[in-house]
């Protein structure tokens, strides 16, 4: 079975060493780091094994680290991956939060913090991550679909590709015109459904409750507000408009 290797970014030791403690005893496998730039460097060491900083299935980030901020990390990481980023801070401000969700971050929890819901917040932002490897059928999509074997491990890894835009599943990573699309873990989650099956429509509700795993309820805007952000990336580097809203339905590629 595939170890889920999770990285803790905490500068207070004591705080640090209690999240590894909870997240082992889960079953995962964690990487501590202690500063912004530790965590940069265990990112490094990542990729330099021949893995994307994505081989952390998931992120437990403090903002308030010595050397490189949080914050920084969280922009940098972006860049390169869309893999999950919970994060722990005593910064309990609306708009503290509101500004780091909206940098990428795919959870936020305030310190102190109780360790079930941490344990619970990390198995949702797991499975969001997840389902997306086997919940949609690939015979439903009627689009190029190409699988490679990745050297040395055995594992078939899969790209996904419509027009310019290019899916590496396993990586979490996607590319248009041949540029690094930085997105965040639900923008990358809403492309993936929509690119595996770019000739369906899908509604507001079937999209916030595949990726957000939660009922929807009709005046929630979380959707279109993320569907926006990921049309804005896009027109960053191309001018063509990638996803059609079907007024009165949802949304498809086009």
């Amino acid at each position: 079975m595939e170890t889920t290797r999770i990285l803790i970014v905490e500068d207070d030791a004591d705080i640090n060493q209690l999240l590894a403690k909870i997240m082992k005893k889960q079953g995962y496998e964690v990487t501590q780091a202690y500063s912004g730039t530790e965590a940069e460097l265990r990112a490094a060491q990542a990729a330099a094994g021949g893995t994307s900083p994505g081989c952390f299935a998931l992120i437990l980030l403090d903002l308030m680290l010595p050397g490189i901020s949080g914050e920084e990390f969280l922009r940098s990481l972006r860049e390169k991956s869309a893999v999950p980023v919970i994060v722990l801070s005593a910064k309990s401000a609306l708009e503290d939060r509101v500004k780091v969700l909206n940098m990428g971050a795919d959870d936020y929890l305030v310190k102190p913090f109780e360790n079930e819901e941490v344990i619970a917040r990390v198995g949702s932002a797991l499975r969001r991550s997840r389902q997306f490897l086997s919940a949609v059928s690939p015979e439903d999509s009627g689009m190029n679909t190409s699988s490679r074997e990745r050297e040395g491990d055995g594992l078939e890894a899969e790209t996904l590709t419509y027009k310019e835009l290019t899916m590496d599943v396993t990586a979490r990573e996607v590319k248009l015109a041949g540029e690094i699309l930085s997105l965040t873990a639900h923008e990358y989650d809403i492309l993936y459904l929509l690119m595996r099956s770019p000739n369906k429509v899908f509604s507001r509700e079937s999209l916030y409750e595949a990726v957000w795993q939660g009922g929807y309820y009709g005046e929630d805007n979380t959707v279109n507000v993320h569907i926006s952000n990921l049309r804005k990336k896009m027109t960053t580097i191309r001018e063509e408009d990638y996803i059609r809203t079907v007024w009165g339905i949802g949304f498809k590629l086009v």
